[in-house]
């Protein structure tokens, strides 16, 4: 093993002052060093341990390579830099050497591409193999970049290497195939898994709800339960699927669950309660919501935007705009892009034009944030629907991005509502088609409420006779109800669910009354 001194001050020998080892215990040399180690706190005492090994302890002395080690291990946390340099100047590194380096690549947002370059160095040029460790380091690196074809790579490597059945590298495996939208494959390797830890049902159900499966989620959540009890992590997942499911009574069960249960005063956890205030808004109950908001003692700005939005998306615009009013003005925080989303959407649902002028220049004048295609949106809807077609045709135009089909369906149906030319909304109409290729029912529709209108009965014909030779059907209406916890979804004129004859029996006795 040859080592060289870094470029550094002259070495030089501890202080007692620096590190305390005059009361280390009476160990062989090396063991008093690595006592001071252990005590160091900053990469200044760090470096004067490092100087000492480098003057008092032979290369080749069987536990100089293990104090090599830990001053890597220390190094990587406070100075990577340093670690790089002092890595390569050893000779023949272990696997905990290389895996300290990849494991601090990994762990920072701007070093996970040298994860896998040091990961593939390592097979390039090292004596050693991976170990069961190293995998986890590097697929965590891939699952941030997305880097499908690396993290498959890897995984033959791990099964090539015999991990196949170790539970730490598949829930590695599974959280890098989540990450990267390949469900199906994260869920194969679960399913192929001996044996599983709580770990592996938390990041199969998590990747679930990142990408919308909500009921798949809540499934494969009762079937933990009969091996695993449920833990945070787990909870704020389910909560996350009963928010996007609307599904209320089995969003409040895993949040009595956590005040029962739980082992800690989670009321101080803003992950949890964050996800808490969004389900409880997103099923409708502002109620708990702002209930459970008022019981944190330090909501961070994503609360406040949970909850800005909640009241916003529920029409109550004059709730949204005083929590906003109140966190900026009280509370003293600095609204961002997602907050003005929020108070813009609460003035499209209330009709409030000036006000959302207002904001929309605040948002810009005042907090220098830049529009984003979102907040265009809310304005173009809100002045649209106000009437004001042209002020909203101008804002499109100054647009700095391009409108989506979302914006041009907005002028639309509100040229159809407000008898807007034939001609804008003709045009209109084109836009959508060539926004979105593949277009529903919904741009039919409204041009044909628009030459209603105008009385042009052969255009509307025309209209719907392009539908018929074109294939296109109107969208039927779909409504969800959540029953014991299971979210039942109703399309019109549906006979699949399979209560549809109890279903039709009691719409029938509400008709007759």
């Amino acid at each position: 093993m040859a080592l060289a001194t870094l470029p550094s001050p002259p070495p030089q020998l501890l202080s007692s002052k620096s590190i305390n080892i005059q009361n280390a215990p009476s160990f062989d040399h090396h063991s008093r060093i690595l006592f001071s180690l252990k005590q160091c706190t900053d990469m200044s005492q760090l470096k004067q341990i490092h100087a000492q090994t480098l003057r008092s302890t032979s290369p080749y002395h069987p536990k100089t390579l293990f104090l090599y080690s830990q001053i890597l291990h220390f190094s990587s946390f406070l100075d990577f830099n340093y670690a790089l340099q002092l890595f390569n100047q050893i000779e023949n590194p272990n696997s905990f050497m290389w895996n300290t380096l990849i494991r601090a690549c990994a762990h920072n947002v701007n070093k996970k591409e040298q994860a896998i370059r040091l990961y593939l160095e390592m097979l390039d040029k090292a004596l050693i193999f991976p170990d069961k460790h190293t995998f986890p380091f590097v697929l965590k690196g891939c699952a941030y970049l997305f880097a499908l074809s690396e993290g498959k790579q890897v995984h033959a490597h791990a099964l090539k290497h015999g991990f196949g059945s170790d539970v730490y590298v598949n829930n590695s495996l599974i959280h890098f195939y989540a990450s990267c939208g390949c469900l199906n494959l994260a869920e194969k390797v679960f399913v192929k898994m001996s044996e599983r830890s709580l770990v592996s049902w938390n990041v199969l159900i998590e990747g679930f709800v990142q990408f919308g499966k909500f009921n798949y989620a809540l499934n494969l959540f009762r079937e933990m339960r009969n091996t695993f009890d449920p833990d945070g992590y787990t909870l704020q997942s389910v909560v996350g699927a009963c928010a996007g499911l609307g599904a209320l009574s089995l969003g409040a069960w895993a949040h009595a669950y956590l005040l029962k249960k739980c082992d800690f005063d989670f009321s101080s956890d803003v992950l949890v309660n964050n996800s808490l205030v969004d389900m409880y808004c997103k099923c409708g109950s502002l109620g708990l919501a702002q209930q459970v908001f008022d019981g944190m003692p330090k909501p961070d700005l994503t609360s406040w935007n949970h909850l800005i939005l909640g009241f916003a998306m529920h029409g109550q615009a004059e709730a949204a705009i005083g929590c906003f009013d109140k966190m900026i003005r009280t509370e003293s925080f600095r609204p961002n892009s997602i907050t003005f989303v929020g108070v813009l959407c609460a003035c499209n649902h209330k009709g409030m034009v000036s006000e959302g002028r207002l904001y929309f220049d605040m948002m810009i004048t005042d907090y220098k944030i830049k529009p984003v295609l979102e907040h265009y949106g809310c304005l173009v809807d809100l002045l649209a629907r106000a009437g004001f077609i042209d002020e909203a045709l101008d804002l499109v135009s100054m647009m700095p991005m391009r409108p989506d089909a979302v914006i041009w369906r907005s002028l639309l149906d509100a040229c159809s509502k407000k008898n807007g030319s034939v001609e804008l909304s003709e045009e209109l109409a084109r836009q959508v088609v060539e926004s979105d290729g593949d277009i529903g029912s919904g741009v039919y529709v409204l041009l044909s409420r628009v030459y209603a209108s105008a009385c042009r009965w052969d255009d509307v014909g025309l209209v719907r006779k392009l539908m018929t030779d074109k294939g296109v059907t109107k969208e039927p209406g779909c409504s969800s109800i959540e029953i014991d916890g299971v979210a039942h979804e109703l399309v019109a004129g549906d006979t699949s669910h399979p209560q549809t004859k109890e279903i039709y029996q009691m719409l029938n006795v509400i008709d007759e009354n």
